[in-house]
């Protein structure tokens, strides 16, 4: 088997071209490292059958040689990186995802699309299941993001329905583990550096918004089991233990014994209240659910993070 992973130096990339090579797969790693970063591939970029090729792929893809697989993960995908890169995460959800198709559908390989939970919006149907048409704020400053990925969820169904091209849709929530960047601005990693350095934990609002959890492996293998399926609807993976943040900056706080206090600011605008996935389908189709536990995974996912700052 061969796979091209777009955004394969990125935080969720980089870990699934890592789980593909150790089970026999030829890797081509795509990426223009705009929010990407080669240590993540550091690892293992010299094993056998690994290649990187930094490339924009809202620009045409040319890859040599046969594909079984193109998984289309390049995107920012922090509210920080969107907010300063609207323009290329716009470009990226739709010129990206049809580059990908296109080469897809001429190398007779499936398509994955990395879609998001973000899909759903602030919804208004709790928890979320796949059949929600969402409650998104299109001229929002989110909505570049969540429209670029609704927008690459309709390109991927369009090339299934007209050219017959084998498609998947992941809808990934809220995921963590190592390899995220330090100043990435998403919840989990902006916790752990202000608790691993003394600084207090900002918790925008009143901390009472939820989110789901889910460790990086328990995402990869649910990829994994997708990739294999024939399920070509869209299918939520992510952990239903639902918290609110504030929750998890008091549990981060007790893993890490930091003495830093905690701190709140205005809520972002459209930020949702909630989100919690409904995993019947993954687990009635893909017989998969998480496996780690939230406290493990931090745990494992704070050593990652001690060692990066080390070395800061």
């Amino acid at each position: 088997m061969r796979s091209l992973v777009t955004g394969g130096t990125g935080f969720i990339g980089s870990h699934l071209c890592e789980f593909l090579l150790a089970r026999g797969h030829e890797v081509v790693c795509m990426d223009n490292l705009l929010t990407g970063a080669m240590d993540n591939i550091a690892g293992f970029s010299a094993a056998p059958g690994f290649s990187f090729v930094r490339h924009d792929v809202t620009e045409y893809i040319r890859v040599e040689g046969p594909l079984e697989y193109v998984l289309h993960f390049a995107s920012p995908a922090s509210p920080r990186d969107y907010l300063e890169m609207p323009i290329q995460t716009l470009k990226v959800g739709a010129l990206g995802t049809h580059k990908a198709l296109g080469l897809a559908k001429a190398k007779g390989a499936t398509f994955l699309l990395a879609s998001t939970s973000e899909v759903y919006g602030d919804p208004e149907v709790h928890p979320q299941r796949e059949e929600y048409w969402g409650n998104v704020n299109p001229i929002g400053p989110r909505g570049v993001y969540d429209e670029a990925k609704r927008f690459g969820e309709a390109m991927t169904m369009a090339y299934h329905r007209f050219h017959r091209v084998e498609t998947r849709i992941a809808r990934i929530f809220n995921t963590y583990g190592e390899r995220m960047r330090l100043q990435d601005g998403r919840a989990i990693p902006a916790f752990i550096t202000q608790a691993l350095t003394g600084r207090p934990l900002t918790v925008y609002g009143d901390g009472s918004q939820t989110r789901s959890f889910q460790y990086i492996s328990d995402l990869v293998e649910g990829i994994w089991r997708l990739m294999q399926s024939r399920v070509t609807e869209p299918v939520n993976i992510g952990n239903p233990q639902e918290m609110t943040l504030l929750e998890l900056a008091k549990k981060i706080l007790r893993l890490s014994a930091s003495s830093s206090e905690i701190v709140f600011e205005p809520l972002p605008e459209d930020d949702p209240k909630v989100r919690q996935p409904d995993i019947t389908r993954a687990r009635t189709l893909l017989g998969w659910e998480p496996r780690i536990d939230v406290d493990e995974g931090l745990r494992r996912t704070l050593a990652w993070f001690r060692a990066r700052l080390a070395r800061a």
